[in-house]
Formats: structure tokens, sequence, C-alpha cells
């Protein structure tokens, strides 16, 4: 397939680092430099869904299609306020489709997973158009009295229309358990039978397991993808990584021996927004006229699990 449009909306609330530090015990400068963040879109007034919908209207303006036009849907989400419907069913009704749809969660590598369960399923011959659509709100999942986790994250939703063409060259998909690295646990209703000991704990992460997971998952996956088309990386155009972090954007970058400008970021003003990352910063650089016909683009993210992912693509 190929990528025809994009899209993506974001919350109206700007969260800055100094805003932040009026309740927390930390600083614009104590976060710029462990994180690269400077500020991020946080939901207030609005619904995830209705971020969702916007963005996945963009990308079918961009692309020049309707929404009757689409054979499936496919939602990557980790949480949102609806346990049910699923999300997509919701997008679906918003954009005035009447294809089927269904609702992924892997993590932050849930954009790569739905292109390639989009890719499968066009290669099966079950489809020809396909919405792609990654809608996240990890700041409802943290706690944010604690200045480890909740600087980390804004909200977001970005969107992909995916056509027939020859242009996606090749996927990597991985997984690796590791349950006890970056976790959350949420309390379900109660049964009179329910004997278990249960608890309610916000988003836990041990930031060095992640970076070094980070770094050597996205090494492998975008190193096997390259060798899958005979290519090394310098005749890669952009690199579009995960924005988890500021410091393994740039480990991942040295160690791919590239340099800077291949890189394009938007981690300084929007932080990590779960599967979001990857198409709000696709939609981005899309908008702003950074690709050009031919370029070649790998994508790369990671998230719990772990789960990661890499997709080389032609625009």
């Amino acid at each position: 397939m190929k990528i025809a449009g994009t899209g993506s909306a974001l919350p109206k609330k700007v969260v800055t680092n100094d805003m932040l530090s009026e309740f927390l015990d930390t600083s614009d400068e104590w976060i710029r430099a462990r994180t690269g963040v400077v500020s991020r879109y946080v939901i207030s007034d609005e619904k995830l869904e209705d971020l969702a919908i916007e963005a996945a209207k963009k990308a079918l303006d961009n692309a020049g299609m309707t929404a009757s036009q689409l054979d499936f849907i496919i939602c990557s989400n980790v949480v949102n306020e609806y346990v049910t419907p699923q999300l997509s069913c919701i997008i679906q009704g918003g954009i005035g489709a009447t294809c089927p749809c269904i609702d992924i969660n892997c993590a932050c590598a849930g954009f790569i997973y739905a292109v390639e369960i989009a890719e499968s399923f066009y290669k099966a011959g079950r489809v020809k158009n396909v919405l792609v659509v990654s809608a996240e709100e990890p700041t409802r999942m943290t706690d944010w009295t604690d200045r480890r986790t909740c600087v980390l994250f804004g909200d977001g939703a970005g969107a992909a229309v995916l056509t027939p063409g020859d242009n996606i060259k090749s996927i990597k998909l991985s997984a690796s358990s590791a349950t006890d690295k970056l976790w959350q646990y949420r309390l379900l209703h109660p049964t009179p039978y329910i004997t278990k000991e249960e608890v309610d704990v916000p988003l836990q992460m041990k930031g060095q397991d992640v970076f070094k997971f980070a770094v050597k998952a996205a090494g492998k996956d975008i190193s096997r993808i390259l060798k899958d088309m005979g290519i090394n990386a310098d005749e890669v155009d952009h690199y579009l990584l995960h924005q988890a972090n500021i410091r393994i954007i740039h480990a991942i970058r040295d160690y791919l021996e590239q340099p800077q400008e291949k890189f394009p970021t938007n981690i300084e003003n929007h932080g990590n927004s779960s599967s979001s990352c990857c198409p709000i910063l696709l939609d981005e650089c899309n908008r702003k006229g950074l690709f050009k016909s031919g370029d070649l683009i790998a994508m790369s993210a990671f998230g719990a699990g772990f789960v990661s992912g890499a997709i080389l693509f032609e625009w």
C-alpha cells in the first residue's frame, strides 16, 4: 500500500515546564535536560474521540477521499474513557463510514502495528482503502505528583489513509515480554466473589531499562528493514522516531551514524503521546513540505510489553 493522506488533532491546552514547576519539585531546566520536552498538549475539556475524528477527517481530506470509500478502520489506543464500544466504532460513526473497524493496543508502537495489519489485509485481497488512527491520552495514566513520569507525556491524535500502491517497502515487528519495566494497573468493578488483592496503580516505569530496550530494539528493527531492501542507512532520507525522549532519539541516531537533519522531532512541544507520536510527526512533516516524491522514510517506535516496530516506505 501507500500513505495517501495524513491528519492530526491536538488539545487546545498547552502546559509548559514552568507551569509544572508550580506544583512539582522540578524546573524547566531539569525536564528539558533529561527529556527534551519544553511543553505538551493536555486534554482539558475535549474528548479523545473528538480529536480522533478530527484527525481522521483531515487525513481523508488530505488523501482526497470520502469516508464512504473506506474498507477498514484500525484504531491504535492504549486507554480512553470507553471500555466499550471500541474507539474505532465511534470514529466510524463520527466520519460517516460504514466499513468494519477494530481497536488494537500495542502501546507506543501501535501505529506501525496497525500499518502492518492494513498491509496484510491488502495483500490478502480483503481491502483497498484503510484508515489508521492513533488516539492517545497518556496524561490520564500518570501520577501528577510524580515528576519522573507526568512530565513526559502529552495527548493527541494522528491518522493516515492507506491506498493501493507499492510504497511500503518493509515492516519489522518485535516483542519481548518484560511486563515489570513499564506498566499500569487499574481497578475493575468488584463482584461478590473477588477474594484476590487488587490495586489501582498509575503508570510505572523503570527508565534505564526502557532506555536500553528502546535503543537496542530500534537499532535492530531499522537494521532489519534496511537489510531486507538491500540498502544502508545513508540511503534513507528521513528517520521518524517515536518521540519518547530526546536522549533516546540521539542514541538511535548515533547507532545509525546519521546526521541530525535526517531526524525531525516535535518532542520539544508535544512530549510523548504514545502511539500518536509517529502519525502526528508524519502529518506535521507532510504539511511543512519536508518530504518530496521518492524520499525513503524509516519510522520506528517502541513501547510497553515490550513491543517495537519499524517500517520503511517511499513517499
